[in-house]
């Protein structure tokens, strides 16, 4: 199965693939008015058949569920949400550690968050 990740972000938003057991950055994108429908070509372009939406806590909470609501009502695609504590740090580590420079860490942590959070999932699934 298709599945496709996303961390949601104010500003910007990270979005990574799976086709199996492991999941992959993809890229990110800005949290523009037109979001909604570039997601949906994304979705349409990799065949997509599910989205899991990284879940967090506090007041943004409210804005990732109505986001997911339209996207799923855009792509007519089932949509979970998974928690993410803590995915966003973690990118940034995992990619010190790989030893990635700090200005392809500010531009491509978001879609290694969404990976983190997709992995999360489907470590989930697996157990």
């Amino acid at each position: 199965m298709k599945i496709l990740g996303i961390d949601y972000g104010l500003k910007k938003i990270g979005l990574a693939l799976t086709e199996g057991n492991l999941a992959e950055p993809l890229s990110v994108i800005s949290n523009r008015s037109s979001v909604v429908s570039k997601i949906s070509g994304v979705c349409q372009k990799y065949g997509i058949e599910k989205i899991v939406i990284g879940m967090p806590e506090g007041k943004i909470a409210t804005k990732v569920r109505e986001f997911g609501k339209k996207l799923s009502q855009s792509t007519k695609l089932p949509v979970v949400f998974q928690d993410e504590t803590l995915t966003s740090q973690e990118a940034i580590a995992k990619m010190i550690e790989a030893g990635r420079g700090r200005k392809y860490r500010q531009t491509k942590s978001d879609a290694f968050a969404a990976a983190l959070i997709l992995q999360s999932y489907l470590d989930k699934l697996g157990e």
